[in-house]
């Protein structure tokens, strides 16, 4: 699509993608996903990666650091590490 994009045409989803992003980013989406039905995930971080680097990162002190950094709770985080010993 070589033609200007104008947003105020533009599908609901679309404008959100258009309004957060850009328009370089919601052509490259359109283009890559366009027909399909996307679920975002609600962790940004995978949960078997994430309990892969915890214990090498855990000092002792630092549960509730490395949940909010992994958008885990400190419970799981304390968990995760516990399992690993």
């Amino acid at each position: 699509m070589n033609t200007p994009i104008e947003p105020a045409a533009l599908n609901d989803f679309y404008r959100g993608i258009y309004d957060l992003l850009g328009a370089a980013a919601l052509l490259k989406l359109h283009e890559q996903y366009r027909g399909m039905q996307i679920t975002i995930p609600i962790h940004l971080y995978d949960r078997q990666r994430v309990a892969e680097r915890l214990p090498a990162q855990y000092n002792g002190h630092n549960s509730y650091a490395l949940a909010r950094k992994y958008g885990y709770s400190q419970r799981w985080v304390t968990q995760t590490i516990n399992k690993s010993k």
